[in-house]
């Protein structure tokens, strides 16, 4: 019995190769389509172009950013977060506009694989939430929420101040006060504090959280809540922040129960 020939034949071999080049362009197509999805809903690449947030965030790092974290918890103190400045934040690098509709479109695809930097796209390290009072400096040059210190030089570029400018502000409800790690070149929240909020961001205007390193591979790292911002005296105070609702609601209720008491008839019993 003669075996039958399983070598595709040249013909058959041009007809795969021009399946192909034909079936190229639908793959750009869907992968740019994935890409568009995954961008807008799960995870973001952002370029970081500043120097803002030395040494934690160097120029040219790529991070990605979780945009469905905030949606299973609340924004804490110490994460790290990209948030959109439009409309209020002048940038803190120039980023030329696209000189036609292709080089635009080039620039959308480099922003959202993180080649190249947003328009209007910031990345600070939140210092203060709803309900804090965020000031500078204690007696020993520090900034404190709530009247409890900060130990910044984990994460604070060296030799730097934990702030030039002193301020002192109660945070909105809605808002974040946000600072750079490298508080001496950064146009962070003390640099709006004539804007609405008294410089603190609205909450809405978040992106996500950036939760690693992802390039150069040389300094690929998880980005974690630095240890100062685990204080039991801070914990405490959110625990209090969340609570007090609780408890105003339990302090009204009492009052309310001793009248409603007074104005209803009390029940006679009957006799055996």
């Amino acid at each position: 019995m003669v075996a039958e020939d399983t070598k595709p034949t040249a013909k058959n071999g041009k007809e795969k190769k021009g399946s192909f080049w034909r079936e190229l362009p639908v793959l750009v197509v869907v992968a740019l389509v994935l890409a568009l999805i995954i961008k807008s809903f799960v995870i973001q690449a952002f370029y970081i172009p500043s120097e803002s947030m030395e040494n934690t965030l160097l120029v040219n790092d790529r991070v990605l950013v979780n945009k469905l974290v905030y949606h299973t918890r609340d924004i804490e103190r110490g994460d790290i977060v990209v948030f959109s400045g439009v409309d209020s934040w002048a940038s803190e690098v120039e980023v030329p506009e696209p000189a036609n509709p292709v080089a635009g479109f080039f620039r959308w695809v480099g922003t959202a694989f993180g080649v190249v930097p947003g328009e209007k796209d910031y990345i600070k390290r939140v210092i203060g939430v709803p309900g804090d009072t965020v000031k500078c400096c204690d007696a020993r040059g520090r900034v404190t929420v709530n009247g409890t210190p900060l130990d910044e030089k984990s994460y604070l570029y060296p030799d730097d101040q934990p702030s030039q400018k002193f301020f002192e502000i109660k945070v909105e409800k809605d808002r974040l006060w946000v600072m750079g790690d490298h508080r001496s070149v950064s146009l962070d929240s003390r640099s709006h504090q004539g804007d609405p909020g008294g410089g603190a961001i609205p909450k809405d205007k978040v992106v996500g959280r950036a939760f690693v390193i992802v390039w150069p591979f040389a300094r690929a790292t998880t980005l974690s809540i630095p240890d100062t911002f685990n204080q039991a005296e801070l914990k405490a105070t959110a625990l209090a922040g969340e609570a007090a609702p609780l408890l105003l609601g339990f302090a009204a209720a009492f009052p309310l129960l001793a009248l409603r008491r007074r104005l209803l008839p009390t029940p006679h019993r009957r006799s055996p």
